[in-house]
């Protein structure tokens, strides 16, 4: 929802920054319906996350007057944290382990997500931007960690960051129940651990 405007010392509309305390009842409604969705699929009750997130259902409905446009902006937000988690640890540690971790934080994502490919597919205008916000933001990062990596010798070369991030997302698609998802863990870190054949074992001159 858009933020209101104000006129600045000009006289031109601006967008007025939102209260303290409005921007942190949107991060714990946020926070909250991820959580729930975690849980119980995004089909979950919208009452239930404002209750547990304690606002009011009206609350909810001023920023999402619908369940999509909720849905959506807690995917937008989830996306957001995975990419941005890529430059600390690529700072915190060595490149490959860097990688490993970040694609693990990026299967939590996925793993967690029950229902969003019907929704994606559902034909609601809300969705749309989703798809292209993920190649946007995760491909980049993506890349970033695999060139690294690739460059100190521990991967080898040439792997498309868009066909790593579809393939790890693929393992996840028909996943129902926790045993599935327990071998589709298995085999991400398998997939994983192959990116180490063909590596050179030495740093890029």
């Amino acid at each position: 929802m858009p933020a209101p405007l104000e006129n600045d010392e000009h006289g031109s509309a601006k967008a007025r920054a939102p209260r303290a305390d409005a921007q942190r009842n949107l991060d714990t409604l946020l926070q909250t319906a991820a959580e729930v969705f975690a849980s119980s699929g995004v089909d979950a009750p919208v009452r239930e996350i404002a209750e547990k997130a304690g606002v009011g259902i009206g609350t909810l409905y001023r920023h999402f007057p619908n369940r999509a446009e909720l849905v959506a902006a807690v995917f937008r937000r989830e996306i957001d944290a995975c990419a941005n988690a890529a430059e600390p640890l690529a700072a915190a540690h060595p490149p490959f382990e860097a990688l490993s971790l970040w694609i693990e934080r990026y299967v939590g994502f996925v793993a967690t997500k029950k229902g969003l490919a019907a929704a994606l597919h559902s034909g609601d205008a809300a969705y749309e931007s989703l798809p292209p916000h993920r190649n946007q933001r995760l491909i980049p990062a993506l890349r970033g960690l695999l060139d690294t990596a690739a460059s100190a010798g521990e991967i080898r070369s040439g792997v498309d960051a868009y066909d790593l991030l579809n393939a790890v997302g693929s393992l996840y698609m028909s996943v129902r129940d926790e045993p599935g998802a327990e071998s589709a863990r298995r085999m991400v870190a398998l997939l994983i651990d192959g990116l180490r054949y063909g590596a050179t074992g030495r740093p890029e001159a």
